[in-house]
Formats: structure tokens, C-alpha cells, sequence
């Protein structure tokens, strides 16, 4: 043992340092042939307390190096050399410290990980089914947190094994059908009690809750969905999550809520990310209400969706503001000039230069189109995107053009220019 703990000290000096341990992230390997995956682990704040103001024996510190030589060896794929560190490392089970007990797991589901991104569900299952009846002495807290999320995983593949069942009884009949479905709802039965376990503590439980919910809409159980996720995207414990609004908002809107009830929702979500894709569809149900309020935000959400660069180029998206511009600017041209006041010093440069109106033309005629009418109706006629697109769209005898740009020469001049809005259209 004298030899191998100093090999090991050696070894660590050497390879590890503090930030290479175990921190409860994503899992990520080096091969290049395995996908990226995605897998939640223990929120930061419930994994295992460090012990302060201790001085770790060596018989410890020996365990916490060959701890991450496993670690190590199994994201390289190096099986023999971890099941050799392995052997060495069960002797943890003797250490009268709990922290350094409990830390075991987290390599089975390093393991557990390497198998699911192989495909080797069986063999994953096996290993959860395994861990999951590992015990350490008296049960702890911590213990039983960690000891769910193993179950949540186990209680993943129980999900795909119902997935695979239920596809099987939709092409059966006759009583082969009926024998398969009592299997699918033995595995809905053993899914549904660990991903409903592991969701009530609080964290980022994506993949978990999509597979529990898809279990009760088959079941229709739809009182425990709205439940589920309600509790998932409103409740203060649980870290901000944009996904968990998307997932109720999904839900209600598959269950035919009302507009009222489906805005509310995305208006949380507009808080948390304006640029997330269902602000269109936010947008869309604003313009459709009755209440001038309702107009004036939907005005704000595009505009404030095209301030990022990833809709710089999405033609509904411009088509949606040029038409709203024009609904506002002869009742509420104030909302456009307050709006436009706040982004002249910088659209333009962003929006409107002469390359992109080039670019734009050449990849995406109705983009460039659509953007054209704004940068107009913004920046006026001399707008150079405006003069590059319509001169182009006139060159190739294309009628739309020449309307847009008697359109824009007697509309921007007779109410924006007027009202202070075109003040800046000389910097293109």
C-alpha cells in the first residue's frame, strides 16, 4: 500500500489540480466519434458539504486521487486501468467519513453516461439497478438526493423501454397486443414514480420533465401535467429556467386555453429572454387583441426582437414591423418615434448598410424587400439601403419596387420626416 500511495501522491502533484475534481457538470468525452449530451446532475448547492478547518489524513487524500484517476480513466475510455483504480478505491467503503462515501455514485454515472451515448441501454440500466441498492450506513439527506437522481436516470430508460412498448401496441392486435401493453404500463408505472421524485427537488430537470409529462398526456391525466409544470416554471426555488414557461405554454396551448391565459405566460417569458422564438407568436396575439396597451407592447416586443443579431435576417420578423409601423405611424406615430428614438444611433450601422442591402439582395430578395420599406419609412429615401434595394428591384422591372418607392418618398416625408423621426437618415 506504501508504494502505490506514494505512486499515487506523485501522480497527483503532478496531473491534478483542485479544479480538475468532479464539479457536478455536463459530462463531456474526448472521443469526437460520441454525440454531445446533455445530462442534469445534483444542483451545485446539494451535492456533498466540503469538511473546513480539517486536515485530510493521507489514507484520504490517497482515496480523493485514485477517486480521480477513475474519473479520469473512464472519460478516456480506459476501462482496465479504472477497474484497477476501482478495486483500490472500494476501500472508501471502510472510511468513517460520510462525504468521502457518498462521492462513490457519481462515477457510476459517469459510467452510466458512457453507456446511454453508446447505445448500451441495457447495460446502463444494470448499473443504476446496481446502484441504486448501494447503501452507506445510516441514510443521509444527501444521500437520499443523490440516490434519486440515480433512480430519475434509472426511471429515464424505464421511459424509453414505455416509448418502445407503446409503438409496439399500435402495430399489434389480438392478444400478443394486450400482453404488450400490460408490459408498457408495468414500465409507465416504475418511470412515472422516479421522474416524479426527482422534479420536486428543486434544479434544471429538463429531460426528466418532458418524459413525465409525455406519460401523463397518453394517461390524460392532464390535472397533474398543469400541475407539474406550473409548479416547474413558478416556483421561486427552482433556478430561472426559460424552458419550463416554454413547456407550460405548450401544454395550455395544446389543451386550448384561452389567449389570455397563453399571454400571460409569455409574458414571463419575454421578461427572461426577449429574443426567444415565441415572441412572434406573442406578438401575433397582441396585435389581434382589441386593447390599445396590447398594440403598444407588441410595437415594443419586435422591435426589441430585432435588436439581436440572430433575427437580423428573418423575414417575418421585418415583415411583422413594417406592417406595424405603418398601422401606428397616422394614429400612434409617437410609439415609433419613441421606439425608433432609442435605436437611431445604431440600427442603421446594424441594420442598414449599404453591404448588407447588398448581401440581402443577393441571398433573400424578400428580406431585402421587406427591409428595404422599413429602412425607408425610418431613415427616409436616401437611406441607402432603401436606394440600393429599390434601384435594383426597379433595374430588374420588378413593379412592386416602383410602388414602394413613390410609397416611401410621399409617406416618410409627410408624417415621420415631419414629426422629427427621420432626423438621423443622412449618417447612411
Amino acid at each position: 500500500m506504501d508504494s502505490f500511495v506514494e505512486q499515487l501522491k506523485r501522480a497527483t502533484e503532478e496531473e491534478f489540480t483542485e479544479e480538475s475534481a468532479w464539479d457536478g457538470s455536463a459530462v463531456n468525452t474526448t472521443s469526437s466519434l460520441l454525440p454531445a449530451l446533455y445530462l442534469p446532475l445534483l444542483p451545485r448547492y446539494l451535492l456533498h458539504p466540503t469538511t473546513r478547518g480539517r486536515k485530510s489524513t493521507e489514507f484520504q487524500e490517497t482515496k480523493k486521487a485514485c477517486l480521480n484517476y477513475i474519473q479520469d480513466a473512464l472519460l478516456q475510455h480506459q476501462w482496465q486501468r479504472a477497474a484497477e483504480f476501482m478495486t483500490n478505491y472500494l476501500e472508501t467503503l471502510e472510511n468513517t467519513s460520510a462525504e468521502k462515501r457518498m462521492a462513490a455514485p457519481e462515477v457510476c454515472l459517469e459510467h452510466v453516461f458512457h453507456l446511454l451515448c453508446n447505445g448500451l441501454i441495457d447495460d446502463a440500466y444494470q448499473n443504476l439497478s446496481l446502484a441504486e441498492g448501494w447503501r452507506y450506513g445510516e441514510q443521509t439527506i444527501a444521500q437520499d438526493k443523490e440516490l434519486k437522481l440515480i433512480q430519475a436516470y434509472k426511471g429515464l430508460l424505464d421511459y424509453y423501454n414505455w416509448a418502445k412498448k407503446r409503438k409496439a401496441v399500435l402495430e399489434l392486435d389480438g392478444d400478443f397486443a394486450d400482453s404488450v401493453e400490460q408490459e408498457m404500463h408495468s414500465f409507465f408505472r416504475q418511470a412515472a414514480v422516479n421522474l416524479k421524485e426527482i422534479i420536486k427537488i428543486p434544479g434544471v430537470w429538463d429531460p426528466f420533465v418532458k418524459c413525465y409529462v409525455d406519460l401523463l398526456e397518453f394517461y390524460e391525466d392532464y390535472d397533474e401535467v398543469r400541475q407539474v409544470l406550473s409548479e416547474y416554471a413558478y416556483n421561486p426555488k427552482f433556478p430561472p429556467n426559460p424552458n419550463a414557461h416554454v413547456y407550460y405554454y405548450q401544454f395550455l396551448k395544446r389543451r386550448g386555453e384561452s389567449k389570455k391565459t397563453l399571454m400571460s405566460v409569455l409574458k414571463i417569458l419575454h421578461e427572461i429572454v426577449p429574443s426567444h422564438e415565441l415572441m412572434l407568436d406573442y406578438n401575433a396575439m397582441l396585435q389581434k387583441s382589441k386593447k390599445r396597451k396590447h398594440h403598444r407592447l407588441g410595437l415594443e416586443i419586435i422591435f426589441t426582437l430585432l435588436d439581436f443579431a440572430g433575427w437580423k435576417e428573418h423575414v417575418k420578423a421585418w415583415s411583422c414591423l413594417a406592417k406595424q409601423i405603418l398601422e401606428n405611424s397616422s394614429k400612434h406615430l409617437d410609439w415609433v418615434r419613441e421606439e425608433w428614438n432609442s435605436r437611431k444611433d445604431w440600427w442603421p450601422a446594424f441594420h442598414f448598410s449599404h453591404y448588407l442591402a447588398k448581401r440581402n439582395w443577393q441571398e433573400n430578395e424578400s428580406l431585402a424587400c421587406e427591409k428595404a420599406l422599413v429602412a425607408g419609412i425610418l431613415l427616409g429615401k436616401d437611406c441607402k439601403y432603401f436606394r440600393y434595394v429599390s434601384h435594383e428591384g426597379c433595374k430588374a422591372k420588378k413593379e412592386k419596387f416602383r410602388t414602394m418607392k413613390k410609397f416611401v418618398k410621399k409617406h416618410s416625408s409627410t408624417h415621420l420626416r415631419a414629426s422629427g423621426v427621420l432626423d438621423s437618415c443622412t449618417h447612411l
